[in-house]
């Protein structure tokens, strides 16, 4: 059992929450102690009104090498309830989530990064799915997204075969939309959350549950979709003030 605790939670700058996998010595694979933390940093993110957007990264140079597979004969997979490995793979969260990928994003570390709706990693990381050289599936993410966010073949041949991606094909991929210099990832996925909070709250979330309600979906069952969801923010005072703001050529004032 670690004799320090397996999560370290900050807020480097307001509205930020950075959430730090830390069991470096274990490239900060996932048990039960550490997914029960991450759900709670997750929690304290979508609850605290004063936090509007989550950074994930890992201690000690690596991001996350997946489920401890030295716990799983004794803890099984890692899960928190409904919202899966780590509290995360499978949840619903409301306010953006930024994986800040250095060295390796493995397995269900991966997954975790997956989850998040922005990716920004070194050029010297890397992502795999080794699941079925181990004897398991890629069940907390892996193979339900994967296909969906790069080159089908690209995604069958990592998820079959255990293929590692560089950092910098997941780039070229679009799969990472920041690649930093060894090192400097975390200043770039702050640099990130600044930005994503510079429009509207509202508007944030309803678009985050706009694109996770409507995916899959034909145009037009994804409009009955969101038009009940997008309607009512049009009619909101900031999109007022949003349009007041670029009329009047300033910035604009959120409320909320």
């Amino acid at each position: 059992m670690d004799s320090h605790h397996p999560v370290q939670v900050t807020e480097p700058r307001p509205g930020v929450l950075l959430i730090t996998l830390d069991r470096p010595h274990v490239r900060n694979a996932v048990d039960q102690s550490l997914a029960d933390a991450v759900s709670a940093a997750l929690t304290r993110l979508e609850t605290d009104p004063r936090l509007n957007v989550g950074v994930l990264t890992g201690a000690g140079g690596h991001f996350c090498s997946g489920m401890d597979l030295k716990a799983f004969p004794t803890e099984g997979v890692p899960v928190v309830a409904d919202r899966g490995l780590a509290g995360l793979t499978r949840a619903r969260l409301r306010k953006p989530l930024i994986a800040c990928v250095e060295g390796a994003a493995v397995a269900g570390g991966f997954e975790l990064a997956l989850a998040c709706d922005l990716i920004v990693a070194s050029d010297t990381a890397f992502f795999a799915l080794p699941e079925v050289a181990r004897g398991l599936i890629a069940a907390e993410g892996g193979a339900v997204r994967l296909p969906g966010r790069i080159p089908y073949h690209v995604a069958m041949e990592m998820l079959l075969t255990a293929a590692p991606l560089s950092a910098p094909d997941a780039a070229r991929y679009g799969l990472v939309n920041r690649l930093t210099p060894e090192g400097q990832a975390l200043d770039a996925a702050l640099a990130l959350a600044d930005r994503v909070q510079v429009p509207s709250r509202e508007a944030v979330h309803v678009t985050k549950q706009i694109v996770q309600d409507t995916r899959g979906l034909d145009d037009h069952t994804a409009y009955t979709v969101q038009d009940p969801l997008s309607a009512p923010v049009f009619t909101t005072a900031n999109a007022s003030e949003g349009a007041h703001a670029f009329t009047e050529k300033r910035a604009p004032a959120w409320r909320g």
